[in-house]
């Protein structure tokens, strides 16, 4: 009988070894665990897309370009024709510069006539009879008038060349 005694004397030192072993792992499995919830979340996958399949992609594009394809096409109309109201209008303010450029240098030359031809009247005039106030002011409206009329003229000039020039380029595209 004896010889059963140390058998079982190691087999319960083996079982208190596996069994703090045991505990061990226990605690290590705790420790483990304990912070399950927050893994969980950092691991939860996230799904960023959807794969659809190709008829119903070309569908959905065939959609958006029938829907927006109308409005586009206005707005590159509308942006044509602003681009060539704009064209139209530096056309015209060129000419109106190149007008007033050519009346300026007109008006240059005419004033120095005429101030050529007022110091020959004023000395016509002293040797003759004086123009008295209201006639004097009947000629001065008058100049006037003739040198708006002339301005008119000028402009209108302006204005048939420019439109000359517009239909030009119309022809040429054409």
């Amino acid at each position: 009988m004896s010889m059963q005694h140390p058998n079982y004397s190691d087999c319960v030192a083996s079982l208190r070894s596996s069994l703090s072993y045991l505990e061990s792992s226990v605690d290590t499995l705790g420790n483990g665990v304990q912070d399950f919830p927050r893994i969980t979340s950092l691991l939860k996958t996230v799904r960023h897309y959807e794969l659809i399949p190709q008829p119903t992609l070309a569908a959905a594009e065939a959609s958006l370009r029938d829907e927006i394809g109308p409005f586009i096409a206005l707005l590159l109309d509308r942006s044509e024709k602003n681009l060539e109201r704009q064209a139209r209008r530096i056309e015209t303010l060129k000419a109106r510069a190149e007008l007033n450029a050519g009346r300026l240098s007109h008006y240059g030359h005419h004033s120095e006539r005429h101030e050529t031809k007022r110091d020959k009247k004023a000395s016509a005039a002293g040797k003759g009879k004086q123009l008295d106030g209201e006639a004097a002011l009947r000629a001065k409206v008058v100049r006037q008038r003739k040198e708006a009329l002339q301005y008119s003229v000028e402009r209108l000039e302006m204005e048939v060349a420019q439109k000359e020039r517009e239909l030009r380029k119309r022809l040429d595209r054409a």
